[in-house]
């Protein structure tokens, strides 16, 4: 990160003349435009987005949309009453930072100040690219197409068991639909969550009437012809009958356009933000799921690909754009994570950051229909995993923040609040 990025002064910048172009209109653009208006901000705000449609939020996607009991999930903003200027249908190709220029696909864009709000692409199943049948569910276009393979209760076949494959799979079952989950590893969530924690809930496709199967690679899919369906090919000859596929295998940060900008990208394609999202390049910011960016509460920087990520990281990029009167810096980007997940009839919550904690306590029994895993470091909660229990999560979520001491034996205890389980100092 460039010295002139993290030094430069922080004066007020709701000057009229100032333009502030934001690339990407999912929550996180979004979000960011209207915070830029609610901190009193005068100058432009153009909002680019490459998809034609009116801006969305994505979680009803794979639940009401997808399920035909909802049309969209259009954000219910009022653009042209804050003064933000849509643009869409337009693609950002590149940017020139040392000519505060945006490329795209409807010619060159000039900024004063420029958000990187590009979100994350689905990683796409090797080989199955303009396959008939094999979808992808991360636009609205893609809930439109697969409405009618529900809709018709097609034998759908669903490559990997992570948070969008088992809300898919539990669409599908609710839809009638036949439906087989192939996941590579031995376990549901194996990228997500310890083996320990995610092994119960390998029970809950079957009590679904989902086939659930670990330890297998699709090597290939074969389309069907007229009047018959496909089918997927695992890596062990085994054929899977499949009108549809549907591959939720991960995703990574849409940020392949920024090759030749000098803007500094991590490990995994996404930009690298500082404690105040602002990016290597001078009046650059970068928020949402494009974004990591440095957490001192869990010493380590964080990738995080939820819908609160890309809620609470634009307030800090247009504080940070707007200034304060003194030119003090706002206070770092430093959320506790959070996500929530419907599958299978149960309500799934997750807090924190568990990777670096020393103990795990369970609070109820995992084959039962609500239980909480707690994450401990040093004797205090840095995450948890709530399943049906919703008070868990937001009394462990404020626990999470405020760092408190916890009591191993009380917070075992399923029936003690967990804000009655701190520590007696």
């Amino acid at each position: 990160m460039s010295e002139q990025t993290r030094e430069r002064g922080r004066e007020p910048a709701a000057e009229t003349g100032r333009r502030v172009v934001v690339v990407g209109a999912g929550m996180a653009g979004v979000q960011t435009a209207v915070a830029l208006r609610e901190r009193g901000f005068t100058g432009t705000v153009t909002l680019i987005g490459a998809e034609p449609h009116q801006p969305y939020d994505r979680p009803p996607l794979s639940k009401a949309v997808l399920l035909g009991t909802a049309e969209g999930s259009a954000f219910d903003v009022d653009f042209d009453a804050l003064g933000i200027t849509l643009r869409l249908g337009v693609e950002a190709l590149g940017v020139r930072p040392g000519a505060h220029v945006l490329d795209t696909s409807e010619g060159p864009v000039p900024y004063d100040v420029l958000v990187l709000a590009t979100g994350a692409e689905p990683v796409r199943l090797p080989g199955a690219d303009g396959v008939p049948g094999v979808h992808l569910l991360r636009t609205l276009d893609d809930a439109e197409r697969l409405r009618p393979v529900l809709a018709r209760q097609h034998d759908v076949v669903v490559v990997g068991a992570g948070w969008i494959g088992a809300e898919f799979a539990t669409a599908a079952r609710e839809a009638g639909c036949a439906v087989t989950v192939v996941e590579a590893a031995d376990r549901p969530l194996a990228d997500a969550l310890p083996a320990g924690v995610a092994a119960p809930m390998a029970a809950w496709y079957a009590d679904a009437g989902a086939e659930l199967r670990t330890h297998a690679r699709v090597e290939r899919v074969e389309p069907g012809g007229p009047g018959a369906s496909g089918r997927v090919v695992l890596d062990d000859g085994t054929r899977l009958p499949a009108d549809a596929v549907v591959v939720g295998i991960g995703a990574r940060p849409a940020t392949a356009w920024l090759a030749g900008s000098g803007i500094e990208l991590g490990a995994h394609g996404e930009v690298l933000a500082d404690a105040h999202l602002r990016t290597s390049a001078s009046d650059v910011h970068a928020v949402g799921d494009c974004a990591s960016f440095p957490s001192a509460r869990y010493g380590e920087r964080l990738l995080v690909h939820h819908w609160d990520n890309a809620l609470q990281g634009p307030r800090t990029v247009a504080a940070d754009i707007v200034g304060s009167p003194g030119g003090e810096d706002p206070a770092p980007y430093d959320p506790v994570p959070y996500f929530w997940s419907e599958q299978f009839g149960r309500f799934v919550q997750y807090a924190g950051h568990h990777t670096a904690a020393d103990t795990t306590l369970w609070r109820g029994e995992p084959s039962g229909p609500a239980w909480t895993v707690c994450w401990l470091r040093e004797g205090r909660l840095v995450a948890l995993l709530a399943v049906g229990r919703p008070r868990d999560l937001a009394q462990g979520r404020r626990l999470i923040q405020a760092g408190t001491a916890m009591d191993p034996e009380l917070l075992a205890d399923p029936a003690r609040p967990l804000k009655a389980a701190t520590a007696v100092a």
